[in-house]
């Protein structure tokens, strides 16, 4: 999508993304208007991980994004507002970093500071992404920051609170104490780098401990605003939020954030938690009821929801008008940066072919010149002898002719994503591509296609891990643990568990890989280099995105003429039978569906199966589907025969009408109607008799009889009358046998059709004995 949004401001994207606030603000237990004389009812909306959406764009794609925005949230909180005047506004971190806000490091102003800023937020607690860049930038760009900035676990190296940990709000009389803390992983994120430096972070459950003290008698209510998980992060304890609630229950409520995950209401050792998912999809709401008792405001009823951006039907919040007019500076200034043209894909292949099955995304199932070209930009500036990376994105797409920034970004989408290589035995990489293949569910007899395992489908990042400088298969008949076979270096040497081996990859899938549960749980490995160091690339030079532009445009440059690797494969999975054939027709065409999580957000969680028996129930709900007649499919056995018949069924239907002759009419005085039958005209019987296609000719009963017919050709148009216009009941398969009660004109016959007169072409059965 091209268009500016000078041409599109309301979004204004016009009323394509209207919507009532019906369908975006869920109602509460309490409204505002409905509160008792007595009661006083306070409404705590927040944000996180935000991560650069202050408008409805996409910069990655260079194209309208309106599943959740800063101006769409903006849109969504002044209706809250306007229901209760006693709103408080927070956001639990994340919010400089990624969609190209990076670009306005540099710049003036952050298009994040000046959204936050005119929404109006009460109070921000950081998030690890905040200090990405440095304390410099950390200052610069959070400095612009109108309110309270919250780290109360965050200290600098004299003792001393780097942000406050605390805030109080008072709405209608009632004085809401705020407690912000980060994860204690931020360490573990920026180490080896001095984004931290003269920084200690602490533990939060500590912290979080010593801040309700100081709150005390300070707050009628504390609410945790923390940038951690609803559970703990890599099983590390005291990395998520239940932690916090199990050790600290003076709390009332906690806004969780970090694990891109969507809590509507959770309740832990009494503490209500909520977590409003990613990227300003939705807003986390908690309600809150006082009474005043004693003279003193005591909470009556707490109630936790979660307000979408998208409504149930899909339609997406309008944008804020104003505050997109005020941003659009920004926007344009990041679409310029996108288009910037930083090579040129050459050759007859896309970096990524078309997905052979809907629902099955081919860049994480097959080789792909995309993850070649990943591995290549790698291994050229690591000298690893072996490199590692995810493609997160199912969707990734890189097409023949200009490249640009905005295509590396789409395609690798971490942005933070850098090259750090390692010291490892042979027996380690084996372990950790073993790990990689468990992304995939295990084969059985007769499964035809690839799937992948439920859990590691939904986690936050794609746990498919690619492998360059090497050769491997995986083996997905074999169990977990037992995949990787053929192992070896690109000239065919077998690399043995002994070998030491230099290997590149992110050190955020590292730790996770080293933390407790890990696949290398336990080892530890010398560190000899990081694209990121000063020594090399440096902080922001030193991206495998921006890595992959400077290959492009220094090493390549401008033309990229892509050769395929052919280094790894997945066997153990039947890709040659007739039924997988008819298992991809029908799956593209709507007619099977790919298995999904529940919620449907997760495609292709099972394999499909051609050898399992075929139930009834998937009998009726595929001829359903394929609006084929059931009683055609009764001596089905297998899925595979259920798949087959209902895919040559469909064939059948779609053909054009060429076996079944234009009947003869007898003479007329009104002029010949012009054939609508796709056939070469057949000779006229006489020329004084007209040939008349679309009227049906009169037949007279025939006598009734018990001879049987079979059907002959592949399928073969059952209808309700003897003309190759005449409605058609179904489409038989081959070897179907019927009744045959009789004749008519012109070749036809009639049958007997589950106790229904029908008739069939007779060029195309034989009649048995």
């Amino acid at each position: 999508m091209k268009k500016s949004l000078k041409k599109l401001t309301g979004f204004a994207l016009a009323a394509a993304l209207t919507v009532s606030a019906a369908l975006t603000v869920q109602p509460v237990n309490v409204k505002a208007e409905e509160v008792k004389p007595e009661e006083t009812h306070i409404t705590i909306l927040a944000t996180s991980d935000v991560h650069g959406r202050f408008m409805p764009w996409d910069y990655a794609m260079d194209t309208a994004n309106t599943n959740g925005s800063f101006t769409q949230l903006y849109t969504l909180i002044k209706k809250v507002r306007a229901e209760n005047p006693n709103t408080i506004l927070l956001d639990a971190g994340d919010v400089i970093q990624d969609n190209s806000a990076e670009l306005f490091n540099d710049q003036p102003k952050s298009p994040m500071m000046v959204a936050m800023n005119e929404i109006g937020y009460d109070a921000w607690a950081m998030g690890n992404h905040e200090f990405n860049f440095g304390l410099d930038i950390f200052e610069k760009v959070t400095g612009q920051f109108n309110s309270t900035k919250l780290a109360g676990n965050v200290y600098k190296e004299n003792g001393e609170r780097f942000l406050p940990a605390t805030k109080v709000v008072e709405k209608a009389g009632v004085k809401v104490g705020i407690i912000g803390m980060t994860t204690p992983l931020i360490t573990d994120f920026e180490k080896d780098t001095d984004h931290l430096k003269g920084l200690v972070v602490k533990d939060p459950i500590q912290e979080t401990k010593k801040a309700v003290q100081e709150l005390d008698g300070k707050a009628d209510v504390m609410i945790g605003l923390m940038h951690m998980g609803l559970d703990n992060e890599n099983s590390l304890p005291g990395t998520g939020v239940s932690d916090i609630a199990n050790a600290v229950p003076q709390l009332t409520a906690i806004f969780a954030g970090h694990m891109h995950k969507l809590v509507t209401s959770a309740t832990v050792n009494g503490v209500l938690i909520g977590e409003p998912d990613k990227y300003g999809t939705h807003i986390s709401r908690i309600d809150l009821t006082f009474v005043k008792q004693d003279g003193k405001m005591v909470l009556k009823n707490k109630v936790a929801t979660a307000i979408p951006v998208k409504g149930k039907d899909g339609t997406p919040a309008v944008s804020d008008a104003d505050l997109e007019k005020e941003l659009q500076p920004y926007h344009e200034f990041a679409r310029k940066d996108a288009n910037i043209v930083v090579g040129e894909l050459k050759g007859k292949n896309n970096l990524v072919p078309a997905n052979e099955m809907k629902g099955v995304p081919a860049v994480q199932v097959q080789e792909t010149l995309l993850s070649d070209f990943f591995s290549e930009v790698m291994l050229y500036y690591s000298k690893a002898d072996v490199v590692a990376h995810q493609i997160d994105n199912d969707k990734a797409k890189l097409d023949v002719g200009p490249i640009r920034k905005k295509d590396i970004a789409y395609n690798y989408q971490f942005a933070l994503g850098e090259i750090t290589n390692y010291k490892v035995t042979g027996k380690d990489l084996k372990d950790y591509m073993e790990w990689s293949a468990g992304y995939f569910n295990s084969t059985r007899p007769g499964d035809v296609t690839v799937s992948f395992d439920p859990k590691r489908r939904a986690s936050k990042y794609s746990t498919d891990d690619f492998f360059g400088g090497v050769k491997y298969e995986i083996d997905l008949s074999k169990p977990y643990g037992s995949r990787i076979t053929n192992l070896r270096r690109m000239d065919g040497t077998a690399i043995q568990a002994t070998d030491t081996l230099t290997l590149g990859m992110n050190s955020y899938r590292m730790d996770a890989l080293l933390a407790k549960g890990g696949a290398l749980d336990g080892r530890k490995f010398e560190k000899t280099w990081t694209s990121k160091a000063e020594s090399a690339f440096g902080e922001t030079g030193g991206t495998i995105r921006n890595r992959a532009i400077a290959y492009l445009q220094d090493v390549k440059k401008g033309v990229y003429e892509p050769q395929i690797q052919q280094n790894w494969k997945i066997i153990g999975v039947d890709t040659t039978s007739k039924e997988r054939a008819d298992v991809v027709d029908l799956v593209n065409a709507g007619i099977l569906v790919v298995p999904t999580t529940e919620d449907g957000k997760y495609t292709n969680i099972a394999s499909i199966n051609i050898l399992d028996a075929a139930t009834a129930e998937e009998v009726a709900a595929l001829a359903t589907a394929a609006k084929v007649d059931p009683s055609l499919l009764t001596d089905v056995q297998t899925k595979g025969d259920l798949y087959h018949k209902v895919n040559e069924a469909v064939k059948a239907s779609a053909k054009p009408e060429v076996t079944e002759p234009a009947p003869v009419e007898k003479p007329s005085t009104k002029p010949t109607e012009p054939s609508t039958v796709p056939t070469v005209k057949p000779k006229p019987v006489n020329p004084a008799k007209p040939v008349n296609p679309a009227k049906p000719v009169p037949t007279k009963p025939a006598t009734p009889s018990v001879k049987k017919a079979q059907i002959t050709a592949d399928f073969l148009n059952v209808r309700t009358g003897a003309s190759a216009k005449a409605k058609v009941l179904a489409a038989a398969p081959k070897g179907s046998i019927f009744e045959v009660t009789g004749t008519a004109p012109y070749g036809w016959l009639q049958i007997n059709y589950h106790g229904k007169t029908a008739f069939v072409y007779g060029t195309y059965v034989k009649m048995l004995p």
